[in-house]
């Protein structure tokens, strides 16, 4: 389903475990922050950045692919051209795990054709919304 009704929404931030794909670790950049409030809000951050060692005293990992832990949420923080690719990992992951329930683009991402294809495999998509705005308005 595209989650675009606030139920749907609040229910998506029902979410334990989010990873993070693009995390920085420069403090004052939105793609640090809002994980950041996300951890601080007592969620799972799992931090995905190939640039990185640790993010938030946590390992980075390379790829959704090397991630061991179950995620519930992928949310994005990379342009939207490549939207599709993360898709694919997506995709591939859940083919393989099958734990990602939702797939959620920080504002200004949005890719309807690769997010199609999530939705058509059960996964649930939110585009060109921020996490952090969203958990403060509806909860």
């Amino acid at each position: 389903m595209r989650a675009e009704t606030d139920p749907q929404l609040r229910d998506l931030l029902g979410a334990d475990s989010i990873a993070v794909i693009g995390c920085s670790t420069t403090p004052g950049k939105e793609a640090h922050e809002i994980p950041k409030y996300m951890l601080e809000q007592g969620y799972e951050v799992i931090p995905i950045n190939p640039y990185a060692d640790t993010i938030f005293q946590k390992d980075a990992y390379d790829s959704l692919a090397a991630v061991e832990e179950t995620i519930d949420m992928v949310d994005v923080f990379r342009p939207s051209e490549e939207v599709a690719g993360i898709v694919e990992e997506v995709l591939a992951r859940d083919v393989d795990r099958g734990d990602i329930e939702s797939l959620w683009l920080q504002l200004g991402i949005h890719d309807d054709e690769a997010t199609a294809e999530a939705v058509e495999a059960g996964i649930d998509v939110v585009q060109d919304r921020c996490l952090k705005v969203e958990h403060q308005r509806l909860l």
